[in-house]
């Protein structure tokens, strides 16, 4: 009996249960409350995350303070899921009220009443004054500090058309969208009053080249002594020698190293310096204006009774300029044709070269003296070219070719009263658009007002070089010269945008007529497509650097050229992280040619950081629109511009 007491525990088991009932429910209330603690703290983490994002648009967007904090407390409280909204008290810094420079503070302060705990601690004989738990939570966003913007938009001559469903034409739509694309961000821009420039734009109009503006004639960058490959590849100064020298008024031609100097005192002032296509522009002359000699008067014809029928007089001459660089330039040889090179003299395929549209053979006057008898041949109906404006140097039995070459010709003066070739004709032939407008701070109402007026002043005309408009904008938001306002390449917190939009496909102009000096192209960019420049190249700079046939000279044949330099331009732009924003403009997907042309453009567009496409991927920062839909399409890219902005 005894050793069955001792062997009984049912009593001690009910004891012991009951003992342990005390710690075990305190542990269960423990760990019940902990686990809502936690969901309510990660709950308010990701409410308070979502709102930041979600606030730091809104003040990309240009939302006042009063707005901005409303919207982030309902963003708040809406995304908290199960955590009373009454338990929370949220805190919004914006950026003007701190001095990260741009960051947007938010703070969430928690207060948990625990369901079990009271009662744990009241069986554990611990009774708290104060049972709930707090808890804070922060995050902070940082806005982008800075965004640079290059609109490269189409200035060809298909822009005067009337854009698709409207009554306007399409460079009057492009206009308007592009104007409230930059005082939308500007707008957006002006929020952030504590830093420096946090929006620029640049423009680039462009057409069958771009106009890097006439003011840039004596920059570095630019190839004023001629030592290019590619400076003379127009211009024949050989004949300009020594030994005829009178010719030219005591004047010739001598070539050092890869420079040609002007040699003897008809120069003047400007003798022993480089002859270049600079020195054309200043050197080729006009006879402006003429005054009678006084007592010149004679006669030239009389009558049958003696008295005079007609006289004649002799004249003084004033000569001027005859033109003027406008500012184009022609297309580098690849490869810096497509990248940002900096421009070097050590390196002078990297300068660029001014424009000079050579005179094709023709003569645009005859009469040399002012006697009224034609000392040279007939003019333009010997050879079948339209940028005839000059007479050429004629001499025995001269081909086609090099009456165009021969640089003795610009140094005769066009006679009073002659013959003058069309509008848009001459030595500026295929520069036909205005002035790029460097970066310039839209926050600033003058700054943003320049580019406004540049915007304004864009005309339609010409062929169309998208390649070449598309590297001048890369070219715009470099920190490497020639235009050196955009931030360091590599600064942190700077996005680099190229907005390209052209409404065709690349075209190179035809030859029209008889073409005997084998230019198969008229003059534009890269010069003539059928000339091989410099004579040891293997091909012309329009080939150079493509696959296409190096032999065949058609239409086809130079778009194709023009579309690969595209894409290695796109190709360096994304690989040196400049963002591609394209724009097709009245193409459609339907016809072959219009096909072609968007893909190109869709393949050069960079990837979006915001949305997704239909397959689930990034989408491409490539817009298809018609004239109806443009400015729609520009808000589009207003707000991506926006998202920018914001560090995610």
């Amino acid at each position: 009996m005894f050793r069955r007491f001792l062997k009984d525990v049912r009593g001690n088991y009910v004891m012991l249960t009951a003992i342990s009932m005390v710690p075990i429910m305190g542990a269960l209330a423990i760990g019940i409350d902990y686990t809502e603690l936690s969901n309510q703290r990660a709950a308010t983490m990701s409410a308070l995350d979502a709102a930041g994002i979600a606030t730091a648009r809104r003040i990309a967007q240009g939302a006042s303070e009063a707005d901005v904090k409303a919207y982030a407390k309902d963003f708040f409280e809406a995304n908290l899921g199960g955590v009373d909204p009454a338990k929370t008290q949220l805190i919004v810094t914006l950026p003007n009220n701190n001095y990260g420079g741009g960051t947007l503070k938010l703070e969430a302060n928690l207060t948990y009443e625990p369901r079990f705990l009271p009662v744990a601690a009241m069986l554990t004989n611990r009774v708290s004054s104060s049972p709930n738990v707090g808890f804070k939570a922060e995050a902070e966003i940082r806005l982008k500090n800075t965004l640079e913007v290059a609109l490269v938009l189409d200035n060809s001559g298909s822009m005067d058309e009337y854009g698709a469903g409207t009554t306007q034409k399409r460079i009057a739509l492009l206009r308007t969208a592009s104007k409230e694309l930059v005082e939308t961000l500007a707008k957006q821009a002006s929020q952030m009053k504590q830093i420096a420039k946090p929006v620029q734009f640049a423009l680039v109009p462009f057409s069958a080249s771009v106009n890097i503006a006439p003011a840039s004639d004596d920059k570095s960058w630019m190839d004023t002594m001629g030592v290019s490959p590619m400076h003379h590849e127009n211009f024949d100064w050989s004949k300009m020698t020594y030994a005829n020298r009178a010719q030219l008024g005591d004047r010739w031609a001598e070539k050092v190293g890869a420079v040609w100097y002007k040699r003897g005192d008809g120069w003047g002032l400007t003798k022993d310096q480089p002859l270049t296509r600079f020195s054309l522009y200043s050197d080729m002359l006009a006879e402006t204006d003429r005054e009678e000699v006084p007592g010149s008067r004679h006669c030239v014809s009389w009558r049958n009774n003696g008295t005079c029928r007609s006289y004649s007089y002799d004249y003084t001459y004033e000569t001027s300029q005859f033109a003027s660089w406008q500012g184009c330039v022609e297309a580098r040889p690849y490869p810096y044709n497509t990248n940002d090179a900096t421009p070097d003299s050590s390196t002078p395929a990297t300068l660029f070269v001014p424009m000079f549209a050579p005179d094709e053979a023709g003569n645009r006057w005859r009469d040399l003296d002012h006697d009224d008898v034609n000392d040279l041949s007939a003019g333009n109906s010997d050879f079948d070219y339209n940028n005839s404006w000059w007479a050429d140097w004629e001499y025995g039995n001269t081909g086609v070719l090099d009456r165009q070459r021969d640089a003795r010709k610009y140094f005769r003066v066009k006679p009073y009263g002659s013959s003058s070739s069309g509008s848009g004709y001459g030595p500026n032939y295929s520069c036909t658009t205005s002035p790029v407008t460097p970066l310039t701070d839209v926050t600033v109402e003058a700054s943003k007002q320049i580019i406004l007026d540049a915007i304004d002043a864009m005309r339609p005309t010409n062929n169309t070089n998208v390649p070449e408009g598309t590297a001048w904008g890369w070219r715009m938001l470099s920190s490497n010269e020639p235009f050196t306002e955009g931030r360091p390449n590599d600064e942190k917190g700077n996005d680099k945008v190229v907005i390209v939009l052209t409404d065709g496909a690349n075209v190179y102009g035809n030859q029209s007529g008889d073409d005997d000096a084998g230019n198969e192209t008229t003059y534009a960019a890269y010069g003539y497509a059928g000339h091989k420049f410099p004579d040891t190249e293997t091909t012309s700079r329009l080939y150079k650097g493509t696959s296409v046939s190096k032999t065949t000279f058609t239409s086809s044949n130079y778009q194709a050229a023009l579309d690969e330099h595209m894409r290695a331009i796109c190709a360096n732009a994304k690989g040196a992280n400049v963002l591609m924003m394209t724009v097709a403009l009245d193409l459609d997907e339907t016809k072959t040619a219009d096909k072609k042309q968007i893909a190109e453009l869709k393949s050069c567009a960079s990837d979006s950081r915001f949305r997704k496409g239909p397959d689930g991927n990034p989408a491409k920062l490539f817009w298809n629109a018609t004239g109806a839909t443009l400015s729609k399409v520009f808000k589009e890219i207003a707000d991506e511009l926006s998202n920018l902005r914001i560090v995610g």
